[in-house]
């Protein structure tokens, strides 16, 4: 079995882990705490060591201005299609959906698979380009969430100096954004992980490597999956990686790339899995909806851990069959063909449903009335 669909089993172990442990976990207050570990250590923690372990090539500056313009591409395309899709505009699953849809996951779900199909290089090249994807989910993801909590609970009535002071105080308090501003500082004064004493860096680093066991626990115990709820989800998600096969095939037309390698990283590392740092933000949120006591939700956070649930081995299962497909998506005919189907499938349950409800209607006004029926 190889290295690829080794983490792959492993990671999917750990979600069934946590779903069996939803027994012993009863109590809200023991979630609460799991949630607690991961958002204030563990998830600050594997930023510190993330930022600080960034090598920037000049050669490789346009990869994270890539991947971030990915990222807004993919929220405009949220925002128009997700309500053709079911989901109400303005709704607190409208909002959630948003938030997840452009975030990416590459380190859980895309990173393995590129090492054990694409070698080091391409992962160098993810790892530069998940610098774009942290700065939207970790910064344009949070002031997204924050002004979407103005407008929901009606805090239009503070002036924009007392908006912006109450959202500098809130980001502060964030233990994320806290980490955020300290490696920046070391950063800018020439320090980076190497360069730390031991007794500080070893710590941190054993924080940071309870992360991704304690968010796929933490995604077990906390799912509540019904097969209505599963089925709408999926949907989303193939047109999400329908999409994202369709920019990335676009690309292989207007601009011929030769390299194998290149052309493959393009292909799977827009189909990496939500990220759960969106989550964070929103779960932060809940956190002071709840102390206001208000019964105005910005967020779904059952539909969020849902949504993360099911992405993960979407994404994985996805990405596998591209990779061990090989040659088959070198060009970009295959590309664009197998990202149109997938963006056209969700639709089809609901284009069957009109015709068939058009249909009904058409046999009901051609069949005659009892007033017409011959006496």
């Amino acid at each position: 079995m190889f290295l690829g669909l080794e983490k792959t089993l492993s990671i999917l172990l750990l979600i069934l882990l946590g779903y069996f442990l939803r027994g012993k976990l009863i109590q809200e207050d023991h979630k609460k705490g799991l949630k607690v570990v991961i958002l204030d250590l563990a998830l600050p923690a594997m930023i510190f060591v993330a930022l600080l372990g960034i090598r920037m090539d000049s050669e490789l500056l346009l990869l994270p201005v890539a991947v971030l313009a990915w990222n807004g591409v993919m929220l405009g395309v949220s925002y128009w299609i997700l309500p053709l899709l079911g989901i109400d505009s303005n709704s607190s699953q409208h909002r959630t959906w948003m938030l997840l849809f452009p975030s990416l996951a590459p380190g859980l779900s895309c990173f393995p698979f590129i090492i054990e199909f694409l070698g080091e290089e391409a992962l160098a090249w993810a790892a530069i380009g998940d610098v774009g994807n942290k700065l939207f989910v970790l910064v344009i993801s949070y002031l997204l969430a924050m002004s979407w909590y103005y407008r929901v609970q009606h805090l239009g009535a503070q002036s924009n100096k007392q908006k912006v002071k109450s959202l500098l105080l809130a980001m502060l308090k964030e233990p994320i954004n806290l980490v955020m501003i300290s490696s920046i500082v070391l950063l800018s004064f020439g320090f980076n992980l190497s360069s730390l004493p031991e007794f500080l860096k070893s710590p941190v680093v054993m924080l940071k490597d309870m992360m991704t066991p304690l968010i796929l626990l933490f995604i077990g115990v906390s799912v509540v999956l019904k097969w209505k709820s599963i089925q709408k989800i999926f949907s989303i998600l193939l047109f999400r990686a329908g999409i994202s096969l369709l920019i990335s095939g676009m690309i292989l037309t207007f601009f011929p790339i030769s390299n194998s390698t290149i052309i493959l990283f393009l292909l799977v590392f827009p189909l990496s899995s939500a990220s759960f740092w969106p989550f964070a933000h929103m779960a932060g949120i809940a956190k002071l909806e709840n102390q206001t006591q208000s019964a105005r939700k910005t967020f779904d956070l059952e539909l969020a851990i849902n949504i993360l649930a099911v992405s993960l081995p979407f994404s994985t299962i996805l990405i596998l069959s591209i990779l061990t497909g090989g040659e088959y998506f070198l060009s970009p005919v295959p590309v664009l063909t197998f990202g149109g189907i997938l963006s056209v499938l969700p639709f089809l349950p609901r284009l069957w449903a009109q015709l068939r409800s058009l249909s009904i209607d058409f046999e009901t006004e051609k069949r005659p009335s009892l007033k017409d029926s011959p006496k």
